[in-house]
């Protein structure tokens, strides 16, 4: 019997979060997830390090929580973020009555704005639209949510704390009213365990609800579901944000090599959240508003969409969610329903995810007795150490490239031997030493796994090449990848169903030579599984 005296369920920033802070205090600590770490919302966002602005005006406390926790996170995970700064515009179909509101909201949140001529924003963004009305500069910045998490794990971890990936909840385990332990089940290998412990963190987001059940406990939520575009290079440096209420295509992030248009808000079901996809009405929308923000938006090439749940809260459901409050809610619920060692946290958004963690961490030691205080803002994330390098000019590219993810960790990650040097993905500069470091320390099993510790097969080609030299680095050096051909096969779907929707031009091109490569030269179009389930041939 394993018993802690915290176990938190879900592996998204918020469960990370949360398991480093109670780690840190001193609590033996085990986090579970039933697939990666960043499956779920937290990976599935625009990677857009809100200074507050976009809420100023709906919500004045909401906001300066943004900005707060905004200057926290550029102190201590410094290696996950750009800070470029952003641009609210106004075009010429906007009222500059909103400015003014705008402004003044912001300034009430503590958020350091200025109002900018247009010929001013237009020097420091080229890519903005030329017929803008109207400017203000806001300290916003763009996160790599993947880096974040996986950060905040290895800080967990190096704190004493356990955790199971590809661990599943199946049912909660109660003593009379109190919850004492969880059963799960390994969704690779079917094996079944049971852990024990005093508390019990739902930090499941948009499936907290589903957590909540297991104990007849009931909490309304709204899945809203926002879809997203990634062009096929980096169109603006400057995070562009249309100055009116939040509505659709109002956000162009700047992230990496890439530029990541956003988002909608559409109502979703439940049935609907593990199982989403994008239609082609959604791609035409998002151009179209999007080209309002900046024109290059309308002839650049587009390498992949995507959507994700957000987990709002909501006591009525039905609501599109751009009316929802993007706030947190901390629910004791033996205060609420009489069941002890339970608590739910969910809600939110990225941005405020160290308080989040803080303010359940909080709760779990007023349970416990456990008097330590919060750290979490004050001590750097592995990677963004007091003592990092700032990356050196004279570095290749590939150099500038790993230190970028990984930050002071980067030292780690072999160098000097011309096999360890050599690039499995061109696009991000991922090497061989890279992917062997993700194996090897970051817990990589499988190609998706990857993509989350190193970004291959994110850049332009989308794994055309990088994930056929992967799947083999994974075959020879991790001992649980047994069916390459299997996972490079599964890896190809995912990335397709991505591509799908905004197939035409160019990128069907690009589909045609994959399908050509894969099918023709590594034959997966007549590859069976182990299952004796056959790779997809309608997908490939």
């Amino acid at each position: 019997m394993e018993s802690y005296d915290v176990i938190i369920i879900g592996g998204g920033i918020t469960g990370a979060g949360t398991a480093r802070d109670c780690s840190m205090r001193g609590l033996k600590t085990l986090l579970l997830e039933r697939f990666d770490f960043s499956v779920g919302a937290t990976g599935r966002n625009h990677g857009l390090l809100h200074s507050g602005a976009r809420y100023a005006v709906a919500n004045t406390e909401g906001a300066a929580e943004c900005m707060k926790e905004n200057l926290i996170l550029k102190r201590i995970a410094r290696h996950c973020i750009e800070d470029h700064g952003g641009l609210f515009l106004s075009l010429p179909e906007d009222d500059l009555s909103y400015q003014k509101l705008f402004v003044e909201s912001c300034r009430k949140a503590g958020i350091a704005v200025e109002v900018i001529d247009p010929k001013e924003a237009l020097k420091l963004e080229g890519a903005a639209n030329p017929n803008i009305i109207g400017a203000v500069k806001v300290p916003d910045a763009s996160i790599d949510p993947f880096r974040l998490t996986t950060a905040n794990v290895i800080d967990a971890r190096r704190h004493g704390a356990d955790y199971k990936t590809y661990t599943q909840v199946t049912e909660l385990i109660l003593s009379g009213v109190r919850v004492v332990g969880v059963k799960t089940i390994n969704t690779k290998t079917g094996e079944k365990r049971e852990y024990y412990g005093k508390t019990i963190v739902n930090a499941a987001g948009i499936w907290s609800h589903n957590i909540a059940r297991l104990a007849e406990i009931e909490i309304k939520m709204c899945p809203s579901k926002g879809t997203l575009l990634i062009f096929g290079h980096r169109i603006n440096n400057v995070v562009l944000n249309r100055c009116r209420k939040a509505s659709d295509a109002d956000i162009l992030v700047p992230n990496d090599t890439i530029s990541i248009l956003g988002t909608t808000s559409q109502h979703v079901s439940f049935d609907e959240i593990d199982n989403l996809r994008v239609n082609v009405e959604e791609v035409d929308l998002l151009l179209k508003e999007g080209a309002k923000l900046s024109p290059r938006v309308a002839t650049t090439r587009i390498i992949r969409t995507y959507s994700g749940v957000r987990p709002l809260v909501a006591n009525e459901i039905g609501s599109s969610g751009r009316d929802i409050s993007r706030g947190y809610v901390c629910i004791d619920h033996k205060q609420r329903d009489g069941i002890e060692g339970f608590i739910t946290i969910t809600g939110g958004k990225l941005m405020t995810y160290r308080l989040m963690a803080e303010s359940v961490t909080n709760m779990v030691c007023r349970k416990l007795g456990n008097y330590m205080p919060c750290q979490t803002a004050i001590k750097p994330l592995p990677g963004s150490e007091n003592n990092v390098e700032e990356i050196d000019g004279l570095l290749t590219f590939r150099e500038r490239a790993v230190k970028g993810r990984h930050g002071s960790m980067s030292n780690a990650i072999k160098k000097g031997d011309k096999f360890d040097n050599a690039l499995v993905c061109e696009c991000e500069q991922v090497s061989t030493a890279e992917i062997k470091y993700a194996i090897e320390s970051l817990e990589a099993t499988n190609l998706f796994d990857l993509r989350r510790r190193t970004r291959m097969g994110m850049g332009p080609c989308q794994g055309q090449l990088c994930s056929g030299r992967s799947a083999g680095l994974l075959s020879e050096y991790c001992d649980i990848q047994k069916d390459p051909l299997g996972n490079l096969g599964s890896f190809l779907n995912e990335r397709w169903q991505g591509v799908f929707p905004i197939g035409w031009g160019d990128t069907l091109s690009k589909v045609e030579l994959t399908t050509w490569l894969y099918n023709g030269v590594c034959g997966l179009d007549s590859y069976v599984h182990k299952e004796n389930i056959p790779v997809d041939k309608r997908i490939l």
